[in-house]
């Protein structure tokens, strides 16, 4: 039983964060079934195993088994989880779709026949809100129960993976106000460091992979990675820019020596750079590099910097005067551009 209850969390977690998972919610409908018959608790086990599974199969073997009741219930899904998705980008929250999704995924279809049902979750959400209070508004709006603690476990798992793109000033092209963008969002969903990688989800096979790789840089932390990072999207210092520079804005995947981006170590990056200088000339220009030898971070602005710090850090945010920069540059195969919003 918990197995299965992982498997679906495991489901439900690659819907959730991938464009066709997005594009198609309907496919959702075997965790609602199978929801249905499962305790809470039991759905959101911590998923440890390789489980892996194909979309267009999942959504093959649902379709054939589902009655013509099921598949119109199937459409009312799908009809309602876009319903959310536009509801929620203007009330100005799309930054915040995947939670009205698992909410409405978890514990709220019974609810979705109800008249303004939609704009009724909507109104859940307001600025600044923790898991917590979130889960209270639709508890009170709704009659239901949910545990704030097995909504953050859920969403603990969509935010360890999940780039949002929806927010950027232009993802078509590669610019340091869409890279501040992204790396803000990685410390706020706590990406973690391991030597060697760029940003994509580190799995089991992936890390074993990394591990006999790089034994000398990763054989002392492997317990620690295991248990920290396995399961989350994680980089280097200079693995986490190349990131966003090979991230396709269509897929939100990333993809190896795309769009431009050469793929650097730090110093070769800052050997490259045909803009730089001293730190302590440093300009007020979100999304340069900072950088000192052997070491590079991303400047967001006010005086902060975000880095793939180290394995036991992981993706920080800290004080440019707090580190041991030396230089800055602007990176290769990054668009600079003006800030006009705040």
């Amino acid at each position: 039983m918990a197995a299965v209850g992982a498997a679906l969390k495991k489901i439900l977690v690659s819907l959730l964060t991938s464009k066709k998972g997005r594009k198609f919610l309907a496919y959702t409908v075997l965790v609602v079934l199978l929801v249905i018959f499962m305790p809470i608790l039991t759905v959101v086990a911590v998923m440890k195993s390789d489980f892996s599974f194909d979309q267009n199969t999942l959504s093959s073997v649902v379709m054939s088994n589902l009655s013509a009741e099921q598949q119109a219930q199937l459409q009312l899904i799908n009809d309602t989880g876009v319903a959310i998705n536009n509801a929620m980008k203007e009330a100005g929250f799309t930054a915040r779709t995947k939670e009205a999704e698992v909410l409405f995924i978890l514990a709220l279809s019974d609810h979705m026949g109800e008249a303004d049902f939609v704009s009724r979750l909507v109104g859940c959400f307001a600025e600044g809100q923790t898991d917590a209070q979130l889960v209270a508004a639709v508890n009170a709006e709704f009659g239901t129960e949910i545990l704030a603690e097995d909504f953050s476990h859920v969403m603990q798992s969509i935010r360890a993976v999940y780039i949002d793109t929806s927010h950027y000033t232009d993802p078509s092209t590669k610019n340091n106000l869409d890279l501040v963008q992204y790396a803000i969002e990685a410390e706020k969903a706590g990406w973690g460091y391991v030597w060697g990688t760029y940003g994509l989800v580190l799995t089991e096979a992936r890390f074993e992979t990394q591990l006999e790789q790089y034994p000398d840089d990763i054989g002392e932390h492997e317990a620690f990675i295991r248990e920290h990072w396995v399961g989350r999207r994680t980089a280097d210092c200079v693995g986490f820019i190349k990131a966003y520079g090979w991230l396709n804005p269509e897929t939100c995947e990333i993809e190896y020596g795309t769009n431009g981006m050469q793929d650097l170590s730090a110093d070769g990056m800052y050997e490259a750079a045909t803009e730089k200088g001293s730190i302590d000339t440093i300009p007020e220009i979100p999304g340069l590099a900072v950088w000192h030898k052997g070491h590079i971070g991303i400047y967001v602005g006010n005086g902060e910097v975000i880095e793939a710090m180290s394995t036991r850090r992981g993706v920080v945010c800290s004080k440019l005067e707090d580190g041991a920069w030396t230089d800055w540059l602007k990176i290769p195969g990054i668009q600079y551009i003006e800030e006009t919003t705040e």
